[in-house]
This record gives C-alpha cells, structure tokens and sequence, in this order.
C-alpha cells in the first residue's frame, strides 16, 4: 500500500481500500493452520470480476458510471441461449473490446510512461542522432530509390525524412506569418525561420492562378485580402553554408521547399483536374520553353499532368515570374557558383506542395546538361500526372519518395479509384496495349509516381484510429507517424523522440482522451507560452 499511495492520487486509494475490505482470506491448501472454516460464496464470480474491472476503469481516470451497472440482467434471461448469455456476459464486462486496451492503458500510465509522456510533452528541440552520410549519400538520395531502407525504415533515412518534412513546416509558417504579397518583396527572398540554421534562403517562390476572381467580389468583400490574391508565397530555396553539416551529409545540398494550398483561387486551380499535355502550348505562353515538351514516353504515352498543378507551375504573376522560371534560374545560378563542388537537389512539398514538387523535379532534370542528383520527398501528395508522366519522371533520373498515410483521401486523388497495385497486375497479366490505349484517351487516368513509404494513423498510441480526415491530412501528423514508424509488420517506436506538443495542439480532438487528460493532470496545458515557436503559426491541413 505504501507503494501504490506514492504514486497513485488519494481518492483512488479508496478503491483499493473498498475491495481491501470485501476480500475473505481463505487460507492456504498448503497450510492447515491457516484454513479458514467457513467461506461464503455470497457473490458471483462475473459479478465480481465485472465489479473490479469496473474499479479499474475509474482507476485509469476514465469518465465514469452514474451507478455501478447492475450484473443480473447480463446473466439472467430464460429466453436466450447459452451463446447470446455468454455474448452477454462479455459485453456486460466490455471484456471483448476494453479488457486488453485498459491493461495496455494501465501499463503506459506507470511512473516511468509519464515521466517520458511529460518530457515528449515539453520538449521540442529533442532529435534523433545525425550520423555520417558521407559516401552513402546517394543512396539516402534515393540513387537506388531506396531499396532495403524502407521496410525496416533506415534510422538515418527517418531522420533525412523528418528534416525534409520540417523545412515544410517553415515554409508554411513563413506565409502564415505574412500571407500578403506586396509589388516589392519578390527582389529579396524572405526571411525563413529555417529548422538547420545550417541552411540559408536565397531565393522566394511564387505560384500565380491563370484565373481570377470578380471585381464585384473585392467590392463586396474586401477583408479577403490574400485570399483571393493570384500570385501568392509557395515556398523558397536554401542552400547548406555550413562546413560541417556538408562534411556530414558529404556534398552540398540544394533545398526546395513547398506549402499546400492556402488561397481561394489554389483551390480552385485544384479542382481543375482534367489531364493536359506537357506541350510547348503553355510553355509559348510564358516565354518558357521546355526542350522536350509534349515528347511520348517509352511506352508510347504522351505525358500529362494536371491542368490546375500545370496552371500554377507556368503561369507569370503581374510582378513576379512564374514558379517553373524562378527554380531554373535560380539552381542555374547555384551550380555555377558551386561548380565542381559535390551537389544535390532535394525537393520537399505537402499536399499542393507535393505536386508542384514533381513538377520542379521534371523541370530541373532537363534544365542543363550535367543537373546534379534530382530527388523529391513528398508528403500526402495527390497524383499528378497520366503514366506517360510518370515514366518521363523515371526516365529523366528524378527520384521521388511519396510518404503517404494510409487514412490520407488527398493521396487517392484525382483519377478513378484504381489502386496502382492492381493496375500492376493487369499490366504484368497481358493487358498493358489495352491499358495503355484507356490511358491516352481518358482524361483522368491518373498513375502515382516513385517509391511509396507508407504509414497508418491507426500504428500511432497517441492518435484516435478514427481521426479525421484533416489529422490524416496534416504534416505534423505526418511527421509523427514517420518518426514513430519502424516496420510495417511491427508497432510504434517506443523511443520516438519527437515532441508531441504540436501534435497535440493542433490536433487535439484526435488525440486519444487518455493523454489530454493527462496534460492536464501534469499542469502541461501551458504549453504553448513555453515553446520557443513565437513567429509560428501551425501548418493548416
């Protein structure tokens, strides 16, 4: 009892004094002086069991009954069999569904899971060890598209994956904090609260809707401001200036980060999913062409993505250029001023940002002829282009890792509901002439890209396995679920080491009440005057 009160509240030691009291010794079989004469069977067994178990669940601070449930009508009852009155029983006791997750919530509430549980919840600054790349650096950038580091996840290549993820992170906190778009600001990048400091933005990125609302919508609404603006801050490009991350990842690296949509009109672009070709029509437009736009694929397909992504990749703002010049002269003006240095490009983006990646890598891999190594790591990405497309991407020696999340519908869309491991099969069974043929003339036969790491909000013990679409959606949780990751045969990583604070702020309605009860009952719910993310605002989903 000593033990128990040191860690346990007062008014649930009651409890262990309430069933202290009921209980009879009954003496040992083993020792006749201690037999106890009599022993009254006054209750029975399922009762008491259903008595105790519910005991526990007050214990594990769950909400609990009006009134103890009564346990007669669970096990009386002339008209059911002996199936149905088992079945009764069971769920009179919530063994089926509750017996193994209360023990497992008994287990993580110890001493030891709350002390872990309070310093996930108060520290952000905790990683993963950085290890030496050095010459496996190209096969962390995907050179093998990442064959044997996946399933089990690579420590190293989990922890290349959540800094890339982080870069987003900022990327939305940069527009968030200013989402307006003046006439000057695109002369000088944009100060970027960066996650490595070891990183430095040269360049701003901007993506421009070819189509625009009203006047009459401005008249009438005039506090929608950026919302409604055309060009708007996508994203940005770093460039690694430090000596020793560079000796550490053992080249220079080249970063291109990429937000999701936030503006009405990136919506709108969004749902013009209709697949267009990749032709010198949109690149005549814009004073941009592409050296080998509009060509077939090995295959015979004509590559094609989709309008709305095509639309805000090459279309010129009023001030600004548009996103596809910006990158190439930018990544051209890097290579000359770090010629015969070891570079890479890598390019990251969530959600909008994922497709606008792919669409940057196809552009670069074609830019100059000796491009340094091209890889793209997206998050929730949607499809965004035909096969045609996809193959181009393959052919050109551009890299891509998707991270999608199994409960994600973004990573399903657009196209028809086809999963690509079907259409695989019906390829390798003979029907690829047909295939191909329903291909070039469907306007939404939509094909996904790269190698695919996948994760499932259902693996995480902090998320509620029915979250919403929106949790599925966002990057944090995104993050969380990669860093948690170890195989897809095995659970959650016990040792995650990344902070559950901004998990849990800005999805709190999807984390599990077992842990929002208890911020509260480690006096954490003031987290967020204590974090050092003042100049943030949280990713949207």
């Amino acid at each position: 009892m000593m033990q128990i009160g040191s860690t346990l509240p007062a008014h649930n030691l009651q409890l262990f004094r309430v069933r202290r009291a009921g209980f009879e010794c009954s003496g040992s079989p083993l020792n006749p002086l201690n037999r106890v004469h009599t022993r009254k069977p006054e209750r029975l067994s399922t009762e008491i069991t259903k008595e105790h178990l519910f005991n526990l669940e007050k214990l594990l601070q769950k909400q609990p009954h009006p009134n103890p449930p009564d346990p007669e009508p669970a096990i009386n009852g002339s008209n059911t069999t002996g199936e149905n009155r088992g079945r009764g029983i069971l769920e009179g006791l919530n063994l089926a569904s509750s017996v193994w997750p209360e023990m497992k919530a008994a287990e993580e509430m110890s001493p030891r899971y709350l002390n872990r549980l309070q310093r996930l919840l108060s520290k952000s600054a905790e990683y993963s060890p950085r290890n030496i790349l050095g010459s496996r650096w190209r096969e962390y950038h995907g050179s093998d598209d990442w064959a044997g580091l996946l399933d089990p996840l690579d420590e190293n290549l989990r922890r290349e994956v959540v800094r890339f993820g982080e870069f987003i992170q900022a990327a939305y906190h940069c527009f968030h904090s200013n989402p307006a778009t003046s006439t000057e600001e695109a002369q000088w990048p944009r100060h970027v609260a960066l996650p490595d400091r070891s990183y430095r933005v040269t360049k701003s990125l901007y993506a421009t809707a070819s189509i625009g609302l009203p006047k009459w919508v401005d008249d009438v609404a005039p506090d929608l401001g950026w919302m409604t603006q055309r060009s708007s801050w996508v994203g940005y490009v770093a460039v690694c200036d430090d000596s020793t991350e560079i000796q550490r990842m053992g080249r220079r690296d080249i970063v291109i980060a990429l937000r999701g949509t936030a503006t009405c009109l990136e919506w709108a672009e969004n749902v013009r999913d209709v697949l267009v070709p990749i032709s010198d029509e949109y690149n005549n437009n814009n004073n941009n062409p592409k050296k080998n736009g509009g060509i077939e694929s090995t295959d015979g397909q004509q590559p094609k993505v989709e309008c709305g992504f095509l639309s805000l990749f090459k279309t010129r703002g009023e001030h600004v250029p548009s996103l596809a010049e910006s990158v190439v002269e930018e990544i051209q003006r890097l290579m000359e001023k770090y010629k015969g240095e070891a570079l890479s490009i890598t390019i990251t983006g969530h959600s909008l940002g994922a497709a606008l990646a792919l669409l940057i890598g196809d552009e670069l891999s074609t830019c100059a002829p000796d491009v340094p190594p091209v890889a793209v790591f997206s998050f929730g990405g949607p499809r965004v282009g035909n096969r045609g497309f996809a193959n181009r991407i393959q052919s050109n020696k551009v890299k891509v890792l998707r991270i999608v999340n199994s409960q994600d519908l973004v990573t399903r869309v657009p196209g028809m509901f086809v999963s690509e491991e079907l259409d695989k099969k019906l390829r390798e069974n003979g029907a690829r002439k047909l295939l191909n043929a329903l291909d070039n003339n469907m306007p939404w036969a939509y094909a996904h890209v790269g190698t695919e790491l996948r994760v499932d909000t259902k693996m995480s013990p902090f998320l509620k396995p029915d979250a919403d679409v929106a949790c599925c959606h966002d990057l944090e949780a995104y993050l969380h679920l990669v860093d948690g990751f170890l195989a897809s045969n095995c659970p959650f990583r016990p040792n995650a080491k990344r902070s559950l604070w901004k998990l849990l702020n800005e999805q709190r309605s999807n984390v599990k009440r077992l842990y929002t009860s208890k911020v509260k009952a480690l006096n954490l719910s003031n987290l967020k005057s204590d974090m050092p993310m003042a100049n943030c605002l949280p990713s949207p989903s």
